[in-house]
């Protein structure tokens, strides 16, 4: 409609006989990916080069929390017996030699009553013995007859250390056989004790019970130290080694990165999933490190120069990475790179970059705004 109006009036000055005004030269077209600085700003920002730097490559792998194997226990009854009293629970702390639980057990009698028996025998064998070398000393018996009773003592002898040894494998101390032979009383009585300090983390057994010695009654373990174990790819196998530093990030506790080293590295491979084990023994000293956590591990191979920059020379819009490219002094474009993950505060240049790019690699953030202000006021 405008141009007709124009091309209207444009007619009606030429018969007038009047030239036309000139016509207005169009606006050049104004690109939004480039800005001009102002001198302030470029106070604020700081021109460099991409950066080649050794890089190691890192993969994530899922691991968890496990108990360390060197600190557990699992302790059971030294002899058959039903159970008549539990005294531990689970998450309960537990000293070295605590009592967990009380049974009672007919084959502790009754290898507490051979021992009675064997011990009585001795005695006998003794008095036997000792007679038998007053009389030969008195003419009265042969020297046959003195060693066939001193052979008797030392039979009787073995069978109450036979007997002895095997009271001590039903969980008998010293001092409890010392007593059991002096008021020559059989108790059927037994205790099961902790055998490390720990935390009581299994309970397998109730009130009432009867259990054999094979059987895991309680496990006990020490949770001021754990494992992250960790299965890796077997591609990724050759990058594995005994001291290598690594991390990891365990869902329970957002926001912390745990560090370490491995500690172990499978010798075999497993054929079911084609994997090998690693793990890192970690410090727990405040237990927030829980068995069966879920964990995430990341491992990072061999360095190898890449190009680089600065987490801060890039700028993040619309899903898409970018930094300022310097045209001329005080002058920057605003192109579109493609980046790898975040390492140690930069990012691995993968495209979009060419050799001697001059970029903006501290301020590009307020950089941005400054265009993005600029865009607002021009549309």
């Amino acid at each position: 409609m405008k141009l007709a109006i124009a091309a209207a009036a444009a007619v009606l000055l030429a018969a007038c006989g009047e030239p036309a005004p000139p016509a207005a030269p169009p606006k050049a077209a104004v690109d939004p990916t480039v800005i001009k600085a102002s001198a302030a700003l470029m106070e604020r920002v700081k021109v460099g080069a991409p950066a080649a730097v050794d890089v190691r490559e890192a993969f994530r792998v899922s691991g968890r929390v496990e108990v360390d194997e060197a600190r557990v226990a699992r302790v059971g009854s030294p002899v058959t017996g039903r159970i008549t009293e539990l005294e531990a629970t689970v998450g309960q702390d537990v000293r070295r030699g605590q009592r967990l639980a009380t049974l009672t057990s007919t084959e502790l009698s009754s290898a507490q009553l051979g021992y009675l028996q064997a011990f009585s025998q001795k005695l006998l064998a003794e008095r036997a013995a000792q007679r038998a070398q007053q009389l030969f000393e008195a003419d009265v018996i042969g020297l046959a007859e003195l060693q066939r009773r001193q052979s008797e003592l030392v039979q009787a002898d073995a069978e109450v250390s036979a007997a002895r040894d095997q009271l001590k494998v039903l969980g008998m101390s010293e001092s409890g056989l010392l007593k059991l032979a002096s008021s020559r009383t059989v108790n059927s009585t037994s205790h099961v004790v902790a055998s490390l300090d720990g935390t009581v983390i299994e309970r397998k057994v109730t009130t009432g019970q009867v259990v054999q010695p094979a059987d895991a009654m309680f496990v006990v373990a020490d949770l001021s130290h754990v494992w992250i174990v960790a299965d890796i790819p077997e591609q990724n196998a050759g990058m594995m080694r005994i001291g290598e530093s690594v991390e990891a990030e365990v869902a329970a506790l957002p926001g912390r990165r745990i560090k370490g080293q491995l500690s172990f590295v499978a010798a075999t491979v497993n054929p079911d999933t084609r994997t090998i084990r690693v793990r890192m023994d970690l410090p727990n000293p405040d237990r927030e490190l829980k068995p069966a956590m879920l964990a995430t591990v990341l491992v990072r191979g061999k360095p190898q120069k890449q190009t680089v920059v600065p987490v801060g020379a890039v700028v993040r819009e619309e899903n898409r990475d970018y930094v300022f490219v310097q045209t001329a002094p005080d002058t920057f474009q605003l192109r579109q790179v493609a980046l790898g993950a975040e390492q140690e505060g930069n990012r691995v240049v993968i495209g979009g970059l060419r050799e001697g790019d001059a970029i903006v690699v501290d301020g590009a953030f307020h950089l941005n705004n400054e265009r993005n202000r600029l865009a607002l006021q021009g549309s």
